[in-house]
């Protein structure tokens, strides 16, 4: 078997989710796990994060998963639904659904349930993504608060900017503005928001990257947050080669070398999850050593630079990103964010839970 593993911390999670709750303490936490858990597992880290008060997932099979695990706890789906079937099968389950067009409330009016579904109607307030536009909304919460298929309604919106400079101050003024008067439960804050702007934070909170230890806030460490990694994507060296200067390794010859080069042929390749594009000098650790990537990353191998490590032979373990490397300082030197990089790692990566 490959050496490349994932492995998933239950304690880093646990912890995230009450430097979450720290932040907002009057508020109800809705872990959003949507995309696998941004790649960690969903089962696996909604049990790591089991002391949430809801979960927001993506899609209607996520939501069944996590009911038929056994979680008891809100759950909503971030788009709602598409086709009256789906919509038929969440009530049942008891699955909470964003509403963010007209059709979605037209389908609501129009269907017959067993039991209401409690809705979250979401406001777009200058994103500009999803959203009943801010003239709309009020009539739109009418609509929903008269339907027989409806029971509790949440105000909601998505911040653009709760990570940058910009803020959210317009946002949030054009948010309470409309829904002024209206005595709902209010869900604004995502990770950057529930850090940065506790006027934001309301009756729930829907923390995401930072549940995983990856920074929301671009230029600030996740640790400056209190916050701990989660994934450790760790393997092994499976092979050395020695370069005299003027040689190349990988495709492209992309580095070659100036000095006498240890080369370190790592177990890891776009093809698990790892960035093609990564540059010479993406942080890597060899035998507890900080060290740096060279050369082009290939499908199924990358290369690092272990001239400096003469200890790190074939079998020396390696980390690609985790405690000792943040995955923010890879996504940094890639040219992303750290989520695209958790979101990445790929199904042939073995995956395992840890304490």
């Amino acid at each position: 078997m490959r050496p490349i593993q994932a492995t998933i911390s239950h304690s880093a999670l646990a912890h995230n989710l009450a430097v979450a709750k720290k932040h907002a303490p009057e508020s109800k936490i809705m872990a959003v796990v949507k995309a696998n858990a941004y790649g960690h597992g969903l089962i696996d880290a909604a049990h790591g994060l089991n002391a949430a008060d809801g979960f927001a997932v993506l899609r209607l099979s996520e939501a069944i998963d996590l009911r038929e695990a056994g979680f008891s706890q809100t759950i909503l789906l971030l788009e709602g639904v598409f086709q009256a079937q789906e919509l038929q099968i969440a009530a049942s389950f008891g699955v909470d659904m964003v509403v963010h067009c007209a059709p979605q409330i037209e389908m609501l009016e129009r269907i017959k349930l067993a039991r209401p579904i409690s809705v979250h109607l979401k406001m777009n307030s200058g994103m500009n993504r999803l959203g009943i536009p801010a003239s709309q909304y009020t009539s739109a919460f009418q609509r929903l608060h008269s339907c027989k298929n409806v029971s509790l309604i949440t105000l909601m919106t998505h911040f653009a900017t709760a990570d940058e400079e910009t803020g959210v101050a317009t946002q949030l003024a054009t948010f309470q503005a409309v829904t002024k008067g209206l005595k709902q439960p209010i869900s604004m804050a995502n990770s950057a928001a529930i850090l940065r702007y506790p006027e934001a934070h309301a009756d729930w909170v829907r923390p995401g990257i930072m549940l995983y230890g990856a920074t929301p806030v671009s230029g600030t460490l996740a640790a400056d947050f209190g916050l701990k990694p989660v994934m450790q994507l760790t393997s092994e060296i499976i092979a050395v080669q020695e370069l005299k200067p003027g040689e190349s390794v990988g495709y492209g010859n992309r580095f070659t070398a100036t000095r006498p080069t240890r080369v370190g042929i790592v177990a890891c390749g776009y093809a698990d999850g790892y960035p093609r594009h990564a540059p010479n000098a993406t942080p890597i650790v060899v035998a507890g050593k900080l060290t740096q990537t060279i050369g082009r990353v290939s499908m199924d191998m990358l290369y690092c630079d272990l001239t400096d490590i003469p200890q790190a032979g074939i079998g020396a373990p390696v980390e690609l990103w985790g405690n000792q490397v943040p995955v923010d300082a890879v996504a940094e030197k890639a040219g992303t964010v750290g989520y695209e990089l958790l979101c990445a790692v790929t199904p042939r990566v073995p995956m395992q839970a840890a304490d």
